[in-house]
């Protein structure tokens, strides 16, 4: 059970660390980022039993609809809601790059969670690839989720209602197109690959273009700052 645990813990520990340790600068308070964590985790139930009941009632009889767009849709928004609900206003959320930290954050614990009960039902044969598809694939979701939380939270009332909105359609809309890949029996491992690393680079763009907002909000407070007048 340990030797499990550990497998199904690690792909999310080491995504996580993996965005933390790219924060240029002062460590982001560990308390906020792991109460972001365990909110993910538990959001992990309401959604598998929401989808429980939706598979069961056959609330859709589609099963492709199903799975590529409502399961995609349960599971991005209430993510989403997390970070509108009980990050966006918070006082130790101080810098753009945050964002991508608290939507990494919530989507892995999420990701964590269902890995750990996908684990527990068919053992560990499949604990690789789902460690690059599935919990990645949540990661980077995550980090798109949060770049536009960052740019919302920091840009003016306006502009962040469609940077919010954003941080839901993006993530969703990659989400479909990755469960409905998966739904193309014979050919998903062949349209997986190069979308993985479209997602992957991506992402990491936006991982970039979050240092940039950052490091022009920490110019704009500094005490010798003058806006140049165009």
């Amino acid at each position: 059970m340990f030797i499990l645990l550990s497998v199904a813990i690690a792909p999310a520990l080491a995504l996580l660390s993996y965005f933390y340790l790219r924060k240029e600068i002062s460590a982001e308070p560990s308390r906020l980022l792991l109460h972001t964590f365990i909110y993910g985790a538990i959001l992990t139930f309401p959604i598998l039993f929401i989808q429980h009941v939706f598979q069961e009632e056959q609330i859709f009889s589609s099963s492709f609809i199903h799975q590529a767009i409502v399961t995609s849709a349960l599971e991005e928004f209430f993510k989403w809601l997390v970070l509108i609900v009980a990050i966006y206003k918070h006082v130790e959320f101080d810098d753009p790059y945050d964002g991508i930290l608290y939507g990494a954050s919530v989507a892995l614990g999420f990701a964590t969670v269902e890995n750990i009960l996908y684990l527990l039902n068919f053992g560990m044969e499949e604990a690789f690839i789902r460690a690059i598809l599935p919990v990645s694939s949540h990661a980077l979701f995550g980090v798109l989720m949060g770049y536009y939380i960052g740019r919302a939270k920091f840009t003016t009332i306006t502009k962040s209602r469609y940077e919010i909105v954003y941080a839901l359609i993006a993530p969703l809309t990659l989400h479909t197109i990755y469960n409905s890949i998966l739904g193309i029996t014979g050919l998903e491992l062949l349209l997986m690959v190069p979308f993985m690393l479209f997602l992957w680079l991506f992402s990491l763009s936006k991982v970039k273009k979050a240092h940039v907002l950052s490091r022009k909000k920490r110019f704009k407070n500094h005490e010798y700052y003058v806006e140049e007048k165009v």
